[in-house]
């Protein structure tokens, strides 16, 4: 992977109108519709027009940055498509299905409300590569001389060649339609809570779980532009569960800002994460056949305990650097069908190029239909060991990683962990953040032996003020 500048593992992301302004936005727009202006008017004959897809989350800087970005694409000519509000794996299916030359998501997924990011998806609903992400960040550079370029900025379309912007909520509905084609039950006898996250499930989940008949109790489903993951969705889990067991429902879903993450809850009220589901659909795919190379591809952030519980039903795992773009690449390279990662990405290679956190809840929908088991039982053979992660805001992530006192704390902690469980301390590819995972055979443990490691890089002033 080429080292790139603004865009991480998860697209352009920062604090809006901070790190990811509107004007940065507009510059990546007009990138895009030249780009993919130039690279086509010849094979495509000298009339072809560029069609880029657009979709975003609710918050509040998601329609500052949807119109900027829509106004670069129309300056450079190409048409923009806007699904408005809508989901990740929905701007990816439509990317493919409908032959756009590419697609954009403005979202932050799990981060607050004040943040926000930019993906950019290919035509094949994956992501865009690290070539053409390098030529952005040039744009963004004003190093006009490494895209060829040798006029002051990129030319301007006038007259008839000046792109539109043309409503495509259809293209919307018709992944909606998709989805629900993919469940061959009816879900009336299923009671399902869904946690929306106040993001940009929050019409969609309904529509879908509603179409197959579940009886559903939504929540996280009122977005304000500030309230996304706000105390809601998958990165704040405890009320959903809590009203799964109150009110009595077989089982819940939890996504995130731009749900191309699930985390499920069973019956009891009881968390089923990304290691959980990877074991119930490999188990299920295997049964059926369909489990390519009986193979399942993790991060390094997963369970132990995942690892060993595949193994004892004869599935192999194949575990990659964190990040479900890492995940994909090691799918595509395996032809492997099934990866995720603990924290609710889940790609089925069958249906999708992106973790979709509503096809995964189908899927664990459908298995437990199929079953006629509740989830709690199907979640029950893997035994994942006691783990506890721990976020820490900080200045600059490498200067923590290379800091020798925080080295030495990891080190001691992996001493006194004993061979029984692991530790890791490893950058997020989002956000400011260092991530502590702490693996052992007792939750006050681990608890324990991230607070040494945290102590370290508080103690060597890495923090934000």
């Amino acid at each position: 992977m080429s080292k790139t500048k603004y865009f991480g593992t998860d697209g352009y992301r920062g604090e809006a109108n901070k790190t990811l302004t509107s004007l940065n936005a507009y510059k990546v727009g007009r990138f895009l519709g030249w780009y993919y202006s130039s690279q086509l008017s010849g094979k495509e004959g000298s009339s072809y027009r560029p069609k880029i897809v657009i979709g975003k989350d609710t918050r509040r800087s998601s329609y500052m940055l949807e119109y900027s970005i829509a106004a670069g694409i129309t300056a450079s000519g190409a048409d923009a498509y806007m699904l408005h509000v809508t989901t990740t794996p929905s701007v990816s299916y439509v990317a493919n299905q409908d032959n756009f030359d590419c697609g954009i998501m403005i979202t932050a997924s799990h981060n607050p409300y004040y943040d926000n990011g930019i993906k950019v998806i290919n035509r094949y609903g994956e992501k865009l590569d690290d070539a053409t992400t390098i030529l952005i960040e040039n744009y963004l550079d004003g190093n006009l001389a490494a895209l060829g370029v040798s006029s002051d900025d990129l030319p301007l379309a006038t007259k008839d060649k000046i792109g539109r912007i043309i409503d495509y909520v259809s293209g919307r509905n018709r992944y909606v339609g998709y989805l629900i084609s993919l469940a061959s039950h009816s879900y009336k006898n299923l009671k399902i809570g869904l946690d929306c996250a106040n993001g940009a499930s929050w019409m969609i989940a309904k529509s879908v779980f509603g179409a197959l008949g579940a009886q559903m109790t939504v929540i996280g489903n009122e977005p304000d532009g500030i309230n996304v993951n706000l105390n809601c969705g998958s990165t704040h889990i405890e009320n959903l569960c809590r009203i799964v067991k109150e009110n009595h429902l077989d089982l819940g879903f939890a996504f995130d800002g731009d749900a191309d993450r699930c985390i499920a809850v069973d019956e009891n009220g009881n968390i089923v994460d990304g290691d959980a589901m990877l074991y119930i659909l490999g188990k299920r795919l295997k049964s059926r056949g369909t489990l390519n190379k009986d193979t399942v591809v993790a991060t390094i952030m997963s369970n132990s305990g995942l690892i060993s519980s595949l193994e004892n039903i004869g599935i192999k795992c194949e575990q990659t650097t964190v990040g479900d773009r890492f995940v994909y690449e090691c799918m595509q390279t395996g032809d492997y069908t099934l990866g995720g990662e603990q924290s609710g990405h889940i790609i089925l290679k069958k249906y999708a190029t992106t973790g979709d956190g509503l096809l995964t809840a189908i899927m664990i929908a459908e298995e437990v239909c199929d079953s006629k088991l509740p989830l709690s039982e199907l979640a029950s053979d893997v035994k994942l060991y006691p783990q506890h992660t721990k976020n820490i805001r900080v200045k600059d992530k490498a200067a923590v990683l290379a800091d020798k006192s925080v080295t030495e704390a990891l080190k001691r902690v992996e001493e006194m962990i004993g061979g029984k469980g692991r530790a890791l301390l490893r950058e997020s590819g989002t956000e400011p953040v260092i991530r502590i995972m702490i693996e052992c055979e007792s939750r006050e443990k681990c608890e324990e032996y991230a607070e040494i490691i945290a102590s370290a890089v508080i103690s060597g002033r890495h923090t934000e003020q």
